[in-house]
């Protein structure tokens, strides 16, 4: 397989989730043929998934963390092929709140996708993840206000996730959408907060997108998404 480094691949939208889409589109198997490296949710909103070295895993909200099988569906991912041949850039003591002026501030970046990759040892991390859903799902941001919380000090893992242009709000969420999974896989999910000890910043630019489209689901086909609604409840969802 020819692995294309410039390029993300995505099934769904984050505005797909917004009113609560959250039907499984897209097998695990067909997703990991686009990357080793991303994240997303499981069908019904389940759960945060992390993708490392070509393995899906998902935590969910009671705190373990599955490997997900190739038929497993999920309704929203984005994934790429990391690049390990790039050369990172060694952080100390860089907490959440600094991501922006550290990246920024060396590159400009703002106007396209980039992947976001932080290894090494964080001093803390707070993350979370929802609990699955039934039908009638309620919307995106009903679910983040039941979301379930996990800390940890003194964690070694992964930080792995995306900047997405202020232009895409809708298609993802614009600005940071980061996942993290520590090294023994006890502890994950989307991340809240962090502050790395010492780490490696690595970050992959991306000169095409591949946006894909559940055809054959006729809910996604036949849905009126409210917009007006759409930026407000994906900020509040990922806060």
């Amino acid at each position: 397989m020819t692995k294309n480094f410039s390029k993300l691949f995505q099934h769904g939208t984050l505005a797909t989730l917004v009113p609560g889409l959250f039907d499984g589109t897209f097998p695990v198997g067909d997703l990991l043929k686009k990357g080793d490296t991303g994240i997303g949710t499981a069908a019904g909103l389940g759960g945060e998934m992390v993708v490392l070295d070509g393995t899906a895993y998902l935590v969910k909200s009671d705190g373990q963390i599955d490997i997900l099988p190739a038929d497993t569906l999920v309704p929203f991912a984005t994934v790429h092929f990391d690049n390990s041949d790039q050369v990172g850039e060694r952080v100390v003591d860089l907490a959440e709140n600094d991501l922006d002026e550290k990246i920024f501030s060396k590159r400009s970046l703002q106007n396209i996708f980039f992947a976001v990759k932080i290894t090494g040892q964080f001093k803390h991390v707070k993350t979370r993840a929802v609990a699955a859903q039934t039908r009638p799902y309620p919307t995106l941001s009903q679910v983040a206000d039941k979301q379930a919380v996990f800390e940890e000090n003194e964690s070694q893992g992964t930080v792995i996730g995306y900047f997405s242009p202020e232009l895409f709000q809708g298609m993802a969420s614009a600005g940071f959408h980061l996942h993290y999974l520590n090294d023994d896989h006890s502890l994950g999910g989307h991340l809240l907060d962090f502050k790395v000890s010492e780490g490696i910043l690595t970050i992959q630019p991306f000169a095409s997108v591949e946006q894909h489209f559940p055809l054959d689901n006729d809910e996604f086909m036949g849905h009126d998404f409210e917009l007006g609604e759409m930026d407000s409840q994906i900020r509040h969802s990922e806060s």
